[in-house]
């Protein structure tokens, strides 16, 4: 076994204010969030726009504030607004959007709800996140799973064979930073992207034909280039594991 796959996952430290499941809701939260005050951005007028942010503002500050204690609730808090950002971030990038004012305003909103001890402790929680690798590992797993396989749909469903492949680059870049910037537990996030990519193809059919199949064959090429060979081996191994653990559990027994 090569030594990226062998390396026993630390413990993480915040698991004992925010469970592996609360923080698995958290990245789902995020992610639903984003996807509403997206739609917001392209289709609704100023009014509309406002009323669905006060909307989310209030839903995600009550969740947030519901958290064990006064830690769990900064952590919360912390949770859903780096999960807000990330969605930002890639989707910025990868479709070229200067704005999404309708993030901004509710980023905005659930900062200023905060009052100024409230305020520091979340940003004590929001700098632990990014302090080591396994602070929170089960959102960042779960962020990223859901973010990653946006922008592969995104490219699967592109018009034409450019920009499919030029979404798959985006993503392959967006999985390579991941990979540097994580180098302990990196490999891990990549991989269960990729595996899940995979047997969304075997059980839905999707990207079997032209660009579609193009942009994904070309993702996987470049990551298999790209990625330091420990890494890669380690990331080929996983997936192709949970690809086989996928079909065994879809036998008839």
């Amino acid at each position: 076994m090569n030594q990226a796959a062998a390396s026993p996952v630390p413990a993480d430290p915040l698991a004992q204010v925010s469970s592996p499941e609360e923080q698995r809701r958290a990245a789902r939260m995020a992610q639903d969030a984003f996807a509403q005050v997206f739609r917001l951005t392209l289709e609704a007028d100023e009014n509309a726009c406002a009323e669905g942010v006060g909307a989310l503002r209030e839903a995600l500050g009550n969740w947030a504030a519901a958290g064990a204690g006064e830690e769990g609730a900064a952590l919360r808090m912390a949770m859903l607004l780096s999960g807000l950002d990330q969605w930002g971030l890639a989707y910025s990038r990868a479709f070229g959007l200067t704005a999404l004012p309708a993030l901004s305003a509710l980023v905005g909103a659930l900062r200023t709800g905060l009052d100024e001890r409230a305020e520091a402790r979340f940003l004590a929680q929001f700098e632990a996140l990014a302090a080591a690798e396994e602070n929170a590992v089960d959102f960042k797993i779960e962020l990223r799973r859901a973010l990653h396989l946006a922008l592969w749909h995104g490219a699967i469903a592109a018009d034409n064979r450019d920009e499919a492949l030029r979404l798959a680059g985006e993503l392959g870049g967006t999985m390579l930073a991941v990979a540097r910037e994580m180098p302990l537990l990196g490999w891990r996030l990549v991989a269960d992207a990729l595996a899940h990519i995979q047997i969304q193809c075997l059980a839905h059919g999707l990207a079997a034909d032209g660009p579609g199949r193009e942009a994904t064959e070309a993702l996987f090429a470049a990551l298999a280039r790209e990625l330091p060979d420990d890494s890669r081996d380690a990331v080929m191994a996983y997936t192709a594991q949970a690809v086989a653990g996928w079909r065994q559990a879809k036998r008839p027994h």
